[in-house]
């Protein structure tokens, strides 16, 4: 396999490599332009490797899917979303639908957009509560049940999966917070993954709320099971619990979301530095206690310190003002992580 000065990977076949990357060259999207011929050339491979028809549709289905959501949420990403997962068979005279409506509600009023399943049930509260403008359906195809609720149904916002994994992918990928209410297998296999994936650090950190109707114990038992037999059993870290709050009121869930960034804006991993970025800079006394608090998830040299943009960040010109808290961080202990981006945001 040829590698280029740049690092680009392409196929073994030169000749294949020149009119992968003289077709890319036509289309004057140079930022990309790396990206779009390594797909290519991945789909070059995929040909040399006897496909089958049905792999040939995966793979097709799955490319489509995932362009198509990407046209339908780009106009909308200057605005954070809350995904809110739920049973599509929660009745309408139920509290769980009327706490699901007024959550939908609070959160449009924080400037927030929904996104759900697209069904019934909760999904349709939350929408009925976030009102169709400022909501996302992500519907699924099923023999029964999934069917676009009337908020959503035929709005340009809607999108309808073939597959759970290319819209599972796209919910936690657009979303700024997620939020459970009580709901059945659907709703418990989209729940822990997030969890999952914020635990394994194979998603970024956001806020992750499971919410039980008033008085509710839906997803109190959850967690009295998960410390029974998981963490009893030491399958999880006591850490973990920092990764997820439960509560009963969809205010407290509210503020819980709006907390989180308070001060705290994003995150990414540039060389050996976790880089934190920041509404607003810490005092040198208080960066002190957090490199005491913290040292556990710091790598060897323990390095902790505040510091402007680096240069590996000049693709991110809106937020280049920004202060940025630089830190190693073992990529290890997500739910320590988490707690570190809370004690940031009482600053």
């Amino acid at each position: 396999m040829k590698q280029r000065k740049n690092g680009l990977r392409l196929t073994e076949d030169l000749a294949v490599n020149e009119d992968i990357l003289q077709f890319v060259a036509k289309w004057k999207v140079p930022e990309f332009s790396d990206d779009f011929a390594e797909m290519i050339a991945s789909l070059y491979r995929l040909s040399q490797q006897d496909p089958t028809s049905s792999d040939m549709v995966l793979f097709k289905r799955s490319l489509a899917e995932l362009r198509y959501a990407q046209k339908v949420f780009s106009p909308y990403r200057g605005f954070k979303k809350v995904c809110i997962f739920g049973s599509a068979r929660t009745p309408s005279d139920a509290p769980a639908y009327k706490s699901a409506m007024e959550f939908g509600r609070l959160m449009t009023d924080a400037g927030y957009m929904t996104i759900t399943g697209a069904g019934n049930g909760i999904m349709a509260a939350a929408q009925q509560g976030a009102g169709a403008e400022k909501s996302f359906g992500l519907n699924i195809m099923l023999p029964f049940e999934q069917h676009a609720n009337a908020v959503i149904d035929h709005d340009p916002k809607l999108v309808t999966f073939r597959y759970f994994f290319t819209r599972k992918l796209t919910f936690l990928r657009e979303a700024s917070a997620v939020t459970a209410f009580p709901g059945g297998f659907g709703t418990l296999d989209e729940g822990m993954e997030v969890l999952t994936l914020l635990q394994t650090g194979k998603a970024r950190l956001i806020p992750m709320v499971l919410i039980d109707e008033p008085g509710g114990t839906f997803w109190k038992s959850f967690i009295h099971y998960v410390s029974e037999n998981l963490m009893a059993h030491k399958l999880i870290s006591a850490e973990d619990f920092d990764l997820f709050k439960v509560t009963d009121s969809v205010k407290e869930a509210r503020d819980e979301i709006l907390r989180y960034y308070r001060n705290f804006h994003s995150y990414r991993f540039v060389g050996p530095y976790l880089v934190i970025r920041l509404q607003r800079t810490i005092s040198e006394t208080r960066l002190a206690e957090l490199r005491r608090e913290f040292l556990s998830i710091l790598q060897p040299t323990g390095e902790m310190f505040q510091r402007d943009a680096l240069p590996q960040e000049a693709n991110e010109p809106k937020i280049a003002k920004l202060p940025r808290l630089c830190l190693t961080f073992n990529r290890i202990h997500y739910g320590f992580l988490r707690k570190l981006i809370n004690r940031l945001n009482e600053d």
